[in-house]
């Protein structure tokens, strides 16, 4: 293969801190409506899904009824604190300035979150407007869907094959496996635990970095190797 023509950045975890404030958030909120979890079991089940798909897979695991009225008071809760906390990932501005193909954004969380968290660390003015969200993409949409991460390749005129993405969830991973792309796992963010590594290792991971300026080393060798689909 010689090299790639696209990379695709996850938002949440891989580019800002915010998968660690959101644990925070929705398990409090989890323990209080009846189904006790803690942040670091948030994180290992539930990273990189939707609010919603958490909430659905709650319900259908512990015949928990949840009300409908936590999908709108986590995301009051959890923009208030993001607006407040969120941290870009270290090295993200380094690695970006090393790497020469096309970029772009592939996210499970609303284009207006989206805005608020680049906007606020600093990052937005790299990517804009390459900046996509899969709940624009309709209904049922979301990762671990590959629909988003088509969607991104195709705006960016770029073939699947030729593309890497960088994720910290393993439904992300299988996402972008599902897509046709091959994955680097990150393990940077706060929310990481023992295990991370080794379970996007298993969703389809190539490899794992753990720190984000190591990134466009991995990238140049793994441009140079076929890899395994």
């Amino acid at each position: 293969m010689d090299g790639f023509d696209l990379i695709i950045f996850d938002c949440d975890g891989v580019l800002v801190d915010s998968e660690i404030i959101a644990a925070q958030v929705e398990s409090a909120l989890l323990t209080e409506a009846g189904y006790p979890i803690s942040v670091e079991e948030m994180n290992e089940r539930f990273a990189g899904l939707t609010w919603k798909d958490i909430l659905l897979q709650v319900e259908r695991d512990a015949s928990v009824p949840i009300s409908a009225s936590l999908l709108d008071k986590s995301q009051k809760l959890l923009d208030i604190r993001l607006e407040q906390e969120v941290q870009a990932i270290p090295g993200v501005e380094f690695a970006i300035s090393r790497l020469t193909m096309k970029r772009c954004i592939c996210s499970n969380s609303s284009s207006e979150r989206l805005d608020m968290m680049l906007g606020k660390v600093g990052l937005k003015k790299l990517f804009k407007p390459n900046i996509y969200s899969a709940k624009d993409l309709g209904p049922d949409r979301t990762k671990p869907k590959p629909d988003i991460f088509l969607h991104g390749a195709a705006q960016m005129g770029v073939s699947p094959a030729k593309t890497v993405v960088v994720e910290d969830s393993t439904h992300g991973v299988h996402a972008a496996r599902a897509a046709g792309m091959r994955v680097i796992g990150f393990t940077g963010g706060s929310h990481t635990y023992p295990s991370h590594a080794d379970k996007l290792t298993d969703a389809g991971a190539e490899t794992v970095i753990s720190r984000m300026n190591d990134l466009p080393g991995v990238v140049a060798a793994l441009g140079e190797w076929e890899g395994a689909f």
